[in-house]
């Protein structure tokens, strides 16, 4: 307990020397507020969009338009990751099936196939959808299969000796002991997904929070662009922190081997 204090204390000292060089930069003119606006412009801006919206839609369904695409892809792409993770993992034909494939798309750029994807599923939300689901999809696969495969070899042998069936040996060794690996793949696969929504709601969207900050710095607001990117950055943490608290909850004994 007295270490977590401690380190509260040091994040949120952290924090607070950002938020005051931030603030002493933009009132002392240390750099022209054209770059860089104030921390009153941003809050300004913050509270006219929380009021009147942005570009006439209430900023609540910004978020929720933004936050919607993000879960169903990281959703779709959870539960095809882990599966298809795990049994590329246990299973080497499948993974020499498999990988050749992700191997490919891993590298690519989102910007490099989502006008494929405008083509083949129109301008709506489904491609904008299965962008995001491919960006959270191959680092869920790669930890899956990554965590299978570095399973303690006792651990099987142990439960062969004991007698356990092949369902029994998935549902009993391989699964409880992938779970710190899948859920380390689950938050990269979100921060992937994260960071490709402006990208994703560059073409023809007319709501979300990357929009309006993309929108934003066509006007040169670079207040709301910097508003939009701290809602994108507390979003962000949100979510990776909910998936850190549930690992905890589900997979206590991480570290304790």
């Amino acid at each position: 307990m007295k270490r977590f204090k401690v380190e509260y204390l040091i994040g949120t000292a952290s924090v607070s020397l950002v938020l005051m060089l931030w603030f002493l930069a933009t009132n002392l003119e240390w750099v022209s507020p054209f770059f860089v606006p104030s921390p009153q412009r941003v809050f300004q801006a913050a509270r006219n969009i929380l009021t009147n919206g942005y570009m006439g839609v209430p900023f609540r369904e910004h978020l929720f338009a933004s936050l919607t695409r993000l879960l169903l892809a990281f959703l779709y792409g959870s539960l095809a990751g882990v599966s298809l993770g795990l049994l590329s993992g246990y299973n080497s034909k499948i993974r020499a099936f498999v990988e050749p494939i992700i191997g490919f798309i891993k590298p690519l750029p989102p910007l490099a196939y989502y006008a494929l994807l405008v083509l083949w599923m129109g301008i709506g939300d489904s491609s904008k959808i299965m962008l995001l689901f491919l960006a959270a999809f191959a680092p869920i696969y790669l930890a899956c299969v990554s965590a299978v495969m570095n399973i303690r070899r006792d651990y099987i042998n142990n439960a062969v000796m004991l007698g356990a069936s092949q369902v029994q040996m998935f549902f009993k060794v391989l699964f409880p002991a992938c779970l710190p690996g899948i859920f380390t793949g689950l938050r990269t696969g979100m921060g992937a997904a994260y960071t490709t929504l402006v990208a994703a709601e560059m073409v023809a969207a007319i709501a979300g929070i990357g929009w309006m900050t993309l929108d934003a710095s066509r006007f040169l607001r670079n207040d709301i662009v910097f508003f939009g990117l701290i809602v994108m950055g507390l979003t962000g943490a949100i979510l990776d922190g909910v998936l850190k608290f549930l690992g905890a909850k589900l997979i206590p004994w991480t570290g304790k081997e």
